[in-house]
């Protein structure tokens, strides 16, 4: 297996919210191999749209063109993050076709020789390419760089989104296609690939449950009443886009010996739906990260009611494990990515098979089911996770 890893994708390494490939990079390190971690460099547009509002990232890069900074530094040891010295030309508005597919070239190209620099100076000679969704920006690298082997990441239905359709759509089928093997974080994200590349598996989602240790004591918080009856509860942003409102409405009115307890950011259609004129509803507003334990501790049935769209069919439900890590009941809208917790969350396609299975989740709960519940979420790790990624490559050279 070849030891050195070319990283490249849609999420910088310092990033500020959570990133797969930041978690897979740190995961590849600690086993040890040596990654190059490339953070995609600016286009003209959003080059001068950061100068009117630069955050840290952006001083960064900045003084990277300004010669302030060095293009690349070692992260820790094994791994290292590269911004490049170029911006490249803003194409994205452009119709698809071959105009598109000229100048994208070419930004791949500008993009390539640089890595390549860095790569000499590492020392890297032979590796592997992986690349995170990026469909457009990295269409050309595999031939420009000529990996010993190239795969590509899929964990999230982006062509879904308008930003990426207007190029994606297109070219993602043929990256995957071209690729030496496809991996997915989810079982429907596994077929999408695979009907472009016969060498595509589910490799597993890692997922960050040390916040949700199973049997820890956790203070239940000042705004969660102690209620006299079952609390029924969700955490999570609460977009319509992402969750199936009618359905929720549904589901109080017809259980009024429930209580609903949501718990997260509320959009305009969720802060004007029937839910608020309900007594046996509750809205927490957002909470931080550290203080959702406590929150979902207060819950009898955790669930996750998702509004089924490509944007949201495909994705691994990372919510789920955190349910489950605490050993909580859970009632999930059934998907293809749900199938992998069909032995440990009870499924439903309707208001109707909710309420089915949230009573039946209620009657069953015992304790050797929360602990079990506990343990299969601890074992989605992201040591895991890679493994599955290297059995794939393994399988495919």
């Amino acid at each position: 297996m070849v030891k050195d890893v070319v990283i490249v994708g849609l999420q910088a390494i310092d990033t500020p919210i959570g990133s797969n490939c930041v978690n897979i990079a740190y995961e590849w390190t600690r086993i040890g191999h040596r990654v190059l971690y490339v953070n995609y460099p600016f286009d003209s547009r959003t080059f001068f749209k950061q100068l009117l509002r630069p955050n840290q990232q952006t001083r960064i890069r900045m003084d990277v063109l300004r010669r302030r900074k060095k293009e690349l530094h070692e992260v820790e040891p094994n791994l290292y993050a590269v911004n490049l010295r170029l911006i490249n030309l803003s194409i994205g508005f452009l119709p698809d076709g071959r105009l598109f597919d000229l100048l994208n070239h070419r930004n791949n190209k500008r993009v390539a020789h640089r890595i390549k620099k860095h790569l000499s100076e590492l020392g890297m000679k032979e590796y592997m390419l992986f690349n995170d969704s990026d469909m457009v920006r990295s269409f050309y690298l595999k031939e420009l760089l000529n990996p010993v082997c190239s795969i590509y990441y899929s964990r999230d239905n982006l062509i879904s989104q308008p930003y990426f359709a207007r190029h994606g759509k297109r070219l993602e089928a043929q990256l995957i296609a071209k690729s030496d093997v496809a991996v997915a974080n989810s079982l429907y994200l596994a077929d999408y690939c695979r009907q472009f590349n016969p060498n595509s598996h589910y490799v597993g989602q890692g997922c960050e449950t040390e916040l949700f240790k199973y049997g820890k004591k956790r203070t239940r918080p000042d705004d969660i009443p102690e209620f006299k009856k079952p609390v029924i509860g969700y955490i999570g942003a609460l977009l319509t886009i992402r969750l199936d409102i009618r359905l929720l409405e549904q589901l109080a009115q017809k259980h009024p010996e429930w209580q609903f307890v949501f718990v997260g950011p509320e959009d305009e259609e969720f802060n004007k739906s029937k839910l608020h004129e309900l007594d046996n509803v509750l809205f927490t507003g957002p909470k931080k990260p550290a203080e959702l334990p406590a929150y979902l501790s207060c819950f009898d049935v955790a669930i996750n009611p998702q509004e089924l769209n490509e944007m949201t069919i495909g994705n691994y439900p990372r919510k789920i494990d955190e349910y489950l890590a605490m050993g909580k009941p859970v009632v999930a809208t059934m998907t293809r990515a749900m199938v992998v917790f069909e032995e440990f969350v009870y499924l439903a396609e309707s208001a109707e098979e909710y309420s089915t299975c949230i009573q039946k989740a209620l009657d069953e709960d015992t304790e050797d089911l929360r602990k079990k519940r506990s343990d299969f979420a601890q074992s989605h790790t992201w040591e895991a996770s890679v493994q599955n990624i290297l059995q794939a490559i393994e399988q495919t050279s």
